[in-house]
């Protein structure tokens, strides 16, 4: 199985840490290698050919991260256009070098998983789903708790219960917490991590089913000889910005998804890494020097100056100091600070 990285973004829920310069998925958010890095390793388990999608900015610093890789394995976006379109230019290359009918799996560069195995598994069953029944197939993670911050996959009419292996019914976006609880209640739905498996020719067949812009997308940049040439720059640079979501995987006319095997969580918020890094008895995290807190619970402080930090009789806060700024927030509404990183930007 071939797998493709999928790292582009800014992380800005996660400033004054990520930038614009250098995002979240470089960073050692969560142990000793970067979001980058562990995904590249949770990678190796799926198969020995491993792509890296990215943008021209970042191109530097994931060669930098993955030099166990070889040039050839870097997929350079000249401009972002979306995940659409980043997936559509990961086809085209492998079309070009590989069976199309291989199957081709997804990841994310930003994602926080600890069972390595199981994600292995779940990638090689879903691997084989696609193949036997020539659909994208996609994995969902079965909800632990009510979240109002991921999509829901509606799963229906079961292809294999033992293995865990659905139809999918329909696709939900972020709902209130209300229907989140209802979600989680009912049984019937995973999240969706964005995950998803299928060879070129699947996809191929889904776009023209479902996508026909896409796949005149694909057309043009297969129809030009060289990858990387200023014509194939110019072309790739023409298209639209979309999401695949919305361009292709919500249209599909039919779609498989394995409920997966292993702890998943999406670092899109201070909350979230606070949730997946280890913590002292009261719940705090500390990370940095000359850091200094009296009658304090349930914090996050990170410190990556010289300068002291001091917090006092706080609960529930985060407290990040970087060179590029400082946060100072409540942990359950530290997703906003995305709104804050926007305005610095403009």
């Amino acid at each position: 199985m071939i797998t493709v990285i999928i790292a582009g973004g800014s992380g800005t829920r996660l400033w004054p840490l990520s930038t614009p310069q250098y995002p979240k998925h470089l960073l050692k958010l969560t142990g000793e290698r970067t979001l980058l890095q562990t995904a590249y390793d949770r990678a190796l388990k799926i198969g020995d050919t491993i792509y890296v999608v990215t943008e021209a900015s970042h191109s530097d610093h994931i060669r930098k991260q993955l030099p166990e890789l070889p040039e050839s394995a870097f997929l350079i976006e000249p401009g972002r256009r979306g995940t659409a379109h980043c997936i559509v230019f990961a086809l085209d290359v492998i079309a070009r070098k590989h069976d199309h009918d291989e199957p081709v799996a997804f990841i994310h560069s930003d994602h926080h998983v600890r069972d390595i195995g199981g994600f292995a598994r779940s990638f090689a069953k879903a691997a084989k789903v696609s193949q036997k029944d020539n659909q994208i197939t996609l994995i969902g993670i079965e909800p632990t708790f009510p979240s109002t911050g991921f999509g829901y996959i509606k799963r229906d009419g079961v292809i294999s219960a033992n293995e865990g292996v659905f139809n999918v019914e329909s696709f939900k976006e972020k709902p209130d917490f209300e229907t989140a609880k209802k979600y989680v209640e009912s049984g019937d739905y995973l999240w969706n991590c964005g995950y998803f498996v299928g060879s070129v020719n699947t996809f191929l067949s889904e776009m023209r089913l479902s996508a026909p812009d896409l796949l005149k997308s694909f057309e043009s940049l297969a129809s030009i000889a060289k990858v990387g040439s200023d014509k194939y720059k110019e072309t790739y640079l023409a298209l639209d910005n979309q999401v695949i979501d919305i361009a292709l995987i919500e249209k599909a006319k039919s779609l498989a998804v394995v409920a997966a095997n292993f702890d998943w969580m999406d670092v899109g918020s201070f909350k979230d890494l606070h949730d997946v890094v280890p913590k002292d008895e009261i719940g705090n995290y500390f990370s940095g020097e000359n850091i200094h807190v009296l009658d304090s619970t349930n914090v996050y402080i990170r410190n990556e100056e010289d300068k002291p930090i001091a917090v006092i009789g706080l609960d529930n806060v985060v407290v990040v100091n970087t060179p590029d700024g400082i946060l100072v927030s409540r942990k359950d509404v530290s997703h906003r600070t995305g709104e804050i990183a926007k305005k610095l930007q403009a």
